[in-house]
């Protein structure tokens, strides 16, 4: 029998960010947590010291063993994709100041995993969410990329243990 892992999965935005919790055994996953932060309007150094607050406080009720990020893409606007660029320090952060490890995934890379298409929209990956982790209603938009992160990981770590069993 696997040990559970449980992965906080995050969806990094200056204005909102995704947070997702899931505990994951073998083929089984689990919602722990999930929620929408929306940060406070005003200066970013606010907005991001609130961010890593709020982190710290899920990290300390959660416990995860391990962070799935959403790797920054290529924004058509440079200032916008720098601003992203501070959220997700402030996320990475969050999580080395508690020893636990991260990891990225592309957003395409977390859709094909999670839905099969790397090009899929907002309401697939909502409702591949509500289905494969039995919610009776699909999760606000951030909190289902979080828990799209958080399952990428889980079943990238599952196709990795089988490699090795094998090898």
């Amino acid at each position: 029998m696997q040990t559970p892992v449980t992965i906080l999965g995050i969806d990094p935005g200056s204005q909102i960010t995704g947070v997702g919790v899931i505990e994951s055994q073998g083929n089984e996953l689990k919602h722990i947590y999930s929620e929408s932060l929306k940060l406070p309007k005003g200066e970013l150094p606010i907005r991001l010291e609130n961010l890593h607050s709020r982190l710290q406080n899920i990290i300390a009720q959660t416990r995860p063993d391990i962070v799935s990020i959403e790797r920054v893409f290529v924004a058509k606007n440079p200032q916008s994709a720098l601003v992203l660029g501070h959220a997700r320090g402030a996320a990475m952060l969050s999580a080395v100041m508690n020893k636990i490890p991260v990891v990225e995934y592309s957003a395409t890379e977390i859709k094909k995993t999670v839905v099969g298409k790397g090009r899929a929209d907002k309401a697939q990956v909502q409702h591949m969410m509500r289905v494969l982790l039995g919610l009776r209603v699909a999760p606000e938009v951030d909190a289902a990329d979080a828990l799209a992160a958080a399952v990428c990981h889980a079943h990238h770590q599952q196709i990795n243990q089988a490699i090795k069993r094998r090898g």
